[in-house]
């Protein structure tokens, strides 16, 4: 992939559009919508539930195609790549805290951590993966099964395989919700941190106040528009 003459922008979505088929006809969830992340941003997308926050960051993130419109990540159109080409940018920049985790079941929570390492060719992806899950509270359930974890814990794993690529763009579906008070905060501690001592670009999907209020800047998902708080 061509990475020269970057876009100074992390994501920039143009005129993006998403239509679903229904048996009661098309549904329009956003339209001609656009926005612009410079790199090292923090963002908030709120909004109330059903207004598609969730399918944005999916479009955002390349992991779904808009209707109409394009969408770039530091510089590439998301369009112009192919499956294998998408995939190896997101290994390559991206990482994802999803509200449903997305744990492998049959790895256990070191190996659910320590696999993105190793796709990315870190040089001892065991020894950072422990680490990153003693950051999170999980230095004790390292060889425990996702089945065998609360699902407050099983948020802690897909947040320390989050943290653990040292990722240039973050996505984060509600990464919080399933965290008591001090674990949570000691997660948002640990988020913002990666946005500025590494550069790290946030985008967060949150119901929180105070979350959203600690990004640079927060987007209203309403009626199909994006709107500055």
């Amino acid at each position: 992939m061509d990475q020269s003459n970057p876009s100074p922008s992390m994501i920039e979505a143009r005129a993006i559009s998403k239509h679903f088929d229904t048996e009661a006809g098309r549904v329009a969830l956003f339209e001609e919508l656009n926005l612009n992340v410079p790199r090292g941003e923090s963002l908030a997308v709120i909004g109330r539930s059903g207004a598609g926050k969730s399918t944005l960051l999916s479009l955002l993130a390349g992991l779904d195609t808009p209707t109409h419109g394009s969408v770039s990540i530091d510089g590439q159109a998301m369009e112009k790549l192919d499956d294998r080409q998408r995939a190896e940018l997101r290994a390559s920049k991206v990482s994802f805290i999803f509200q449903s985790f997305h744990l492998l079941p049959e790895l256990t929570a070191l190996d659910n951590v320590r696999l993105p390492l190793e796709i990315r060719g870190s040089t001892n992806p065991e020894k950072e993966a422990k680490r990153w899950l003693e950051q999170v509270g999980l230095g004790e359930r390292t060889d425990h099964y996702p089945s065998q974890l609360s699902g407050g814990e099983q948020q802690r794993v897909a947040i320390a395989r989050a943290f653990a690529t040292q990722p240039a763009l973050l996505f984060a579906d509600e990464p919080t919700g399933n965290l008591d008070e001090e674990t949570g905060g000691r997660i948002i501690e640990q988020l913002f941190s990666l946005n500025q001592q590494q550069g790290t670009t946030l985008i967060l999907i949150t119901h929180d106040p105070e979350l959203a209020a600690r990004c640079q800047r927060r987007v209203r998902l309403h009626n199909g528009q994006l709107t500055e708080e």
